[in-house]
């Protein structure tokens, strides 16, 4: 798969990659219901990871660099970007503290979560992504509507895996007894591991439909054009480390390790 394509060709990447990510996704799920491998669910997730950033969040365009004047579009689109995946590094080293947290105080345990809930929630979080990259994708050609549709859609999208997460998950984990408490042991640290690592995830994605409803109103006033939006590709980019986030998060929390029954 190449860099430089016409539009067809760009959108029909979006759904391979997607496709990719539905199976890796869907064979997680049967590997962890069926047999104890921990090894394997890791692996898929690191792959899964990697075809997000490459193709999804472009970690390529790091290379691409403008040598001419310095106040071009073009010249601030470069700067801003490596700016913008600094602080998605910063703030991966967040997550990741989480996730050493989460090994460290329940080893191979995990709480006993709904495991069809997490599986949705999860696809919701993938199909949204689908539908932003084919949004990013519409602006990068100038078809203006096609972006602002394709945001609405990954809007809700985004804003059913929260109500999914907060709303449907939490009051369900703590009417079976899971609470947010590290130092009480007759809890253990189950709760808090998992309402502090979805916490922080929701958060983001909180922040992630603000960011889209910016750049979606911004387009609305016709700020962005083909050659000059780069609001939409930070916006873009910040909802697939939201969803590069929880393909590690999801095999952590729901399907890596024994389930501890409260």
């Amino acid at each position: 798969m190449t860099h430089s394509q016409d539009k067809s060709s760009a959108l029909g990447q979006g759904v391979v990659i997607f496709v990719y990510l539905a199976v890796l996704t869907v064979l997680e799920f049967f590997v962890a219901i069926s047999f104890n491998a921990t090894l394997l669910l890791i692996v898929v997730a690191v792959i899964k990871a990697a075809l997000v950033m490459y193709y999804y969040m472009h970690i390529y365009k790091l290379n691409e660099t403008d040598q001419g004047d310095e106040h071009s579009y073009a010249y601030k689109t470069g700067t801003n970007r490596f700016g913008l995946w600094l602080f998605l590094l910063s703030d991966g080293f967040v997550f990741a503290g989480l996730l050493v947290m989460r090994s460290n105080l329940l080893g191979l345990t995990r709480p006993d979560l709904n495991q069809l809930l997490g599986l949705g929630v999860t696809s919701v979080l993938l199909i949204s992504s689908f539908f932003m990259n084919r949004g990013e994708t519409a602006m990068k050609y100038g078809d203006v509507k096609t972006f602002m549709n394709n945001t609405i859609i990954t809007f809700v999208l985004g804003l059913g895996f929260l109500i999914g997460v907060v709303f449907v998950e939490w009051r369900l984990a703590a009417e079976e007894g899971l609470v947010a408490s590290f130092g009480n042991p007759a809890v253990g640290p189950l709760g808090g591991v998992f309402y502090m690592m979805t916490g922080m995830h929701a958060f983001h994605v909180l922040t992630g439909l603000i960011f889209l409803y910016v750049v979606w109103n911004n387009a609305r006033k016709g700020v962005y054009n083909a050659e000059k939006h780069w609001g939409v590709e930070a916006a873009a980019v910040y909802w697939h480390f939201v969803d590069l986030v929880w393909i590690f998060f999801y095999p952590a929390l729901y399907l890596i390790g024994t389930a501890v029954i409260k």
